[in-house]
């Protein structure tokens, strides 16, 4: 609604009593104002002219303000400098958030786009933390008993379960994919980031579309991934896993999460892994802890 249209409005309302609460924010550019007009009693028929007369006036006064003030937008810089901008050719401001995070993109067919650090992590060396599948915050122990998703066993799972044998009392869904409240990746990036699914961890090792080799990045050993297509790669670090209260395999296994369910067994799902020599995906336990790579696709 325009300015004068808020004008109009709220003039009208003066001819068609009664009220008990009339409150209109009109808004002129950065400048507001806003009316409030109380009326106690429904049997007020608004008699005294002196309210209409009031009102009428500073609502004139200030679309006369709008026309004086508003003819250009000024926004200041962070470094003091300041844009202009004729307000005539402003449709619309608005306030996006601003991405926290880095990814590369390495050409794949799907356009996948990979984070340049794992969750929890501020550079591509850093480790960062360790979650069971299927949840969004690290911990201590990483077992069955401390497991978000069942009651106390591998034969007792509550979500994301296939087969009726190893659900809580038979239980099964129809759930074969994390769901972004279950996705660590969302949960602590954002819903723009997810955990990759297997299919997207098989394009990621594709010998079509890039080439791997174990190295070592500012002392942290790892595999890095680099395109074919145009040259650009990620990093990911020998976090190694969780497992319990202790941590193995540090230096020497890369382990990270896929968002996909193991399609033979319930309590396990699918994860990708690397050493020095050899690397693969399979599937494990939900319960243990290890490490995760957000994705996210291009718009």
């Amino acid at each position: 609604m325009a300015w004068t249209d808020y004008c109009i409005y709220i003039l009208r309302q003066f001819s068609q009593p009664p009220f008990e609460e009339v409150v209109y924010q009109c808004h002129a550019s950065a400048y507001y104002l806003t009316v409030l007009l109380v009326l106690e009693g429904k049997e007020n028929k608004l008699k005294d002219m002196k309210i209409k007369s009031v009102m009428a006036a500073l609502l004139l006064m200030a679309v006369g303000l709008q026309t004086l003030w508003a003819q250009k937008m000024v926004v200041t810089m962070a470094d003091d400098s300041k844009v202009e901008y004729d307000i005539l050719q402003v449709k619309d401001i608005t306030f996006e958030e601003v991405e926290k995070h880095d990814w590369v993109d390495l050409g794949l067919p799907s356009g996948t786009l990979w984070a340049t650090c794992n969750v929890g992590a501020n550079s591509p060396e850093e480790y960062g933390d360790y979650f069971a599948w299927g949840e969004t915050e690290p911990k201590d122990e990483y077992n069955w008993s401390t497991y978000k998703y069942c009651k106390g066993s591998a034969n007792t799972i509550t979500k994301y379960c296939q087969r009726s044998e190893l659900g809580d009392n038979g239980f099964t869904d129809t759930l074969t994919e994390l769901l972004p409240e279950d996705d660590a990746a969302t949960a602590n990036w954002g819903s723009g980031w997810q955990m990759p699914n297997i299919a997207q961890i098989q394009e990621l090792v594709n010998s079509v579309y890039t080439t791997t080799e174990w190295t070592t990045q500012n002392g942290v050993n790892g595999r890095r991934l680099t395109s074919k297509s145009n040259g650009n790669s990620i990093f990911l670090p020998a976090a190694g896993y969780r497992s319990f209260d202790g941590l193995g395999g540090v230096g020497s296994w890369v382990v990270y999460w896929s968002s996909s369910l193991d399609p033979s067994f319930s309590f396990a799902a699918s994860f990708l892994y690397f050493s020095s020599s050899e690397w693969g995906l399979d599937g494990t336990t939900r319960n243990d802890g290890y490490s995760v790579r957000p994705v996210r696709v291009k718009n």
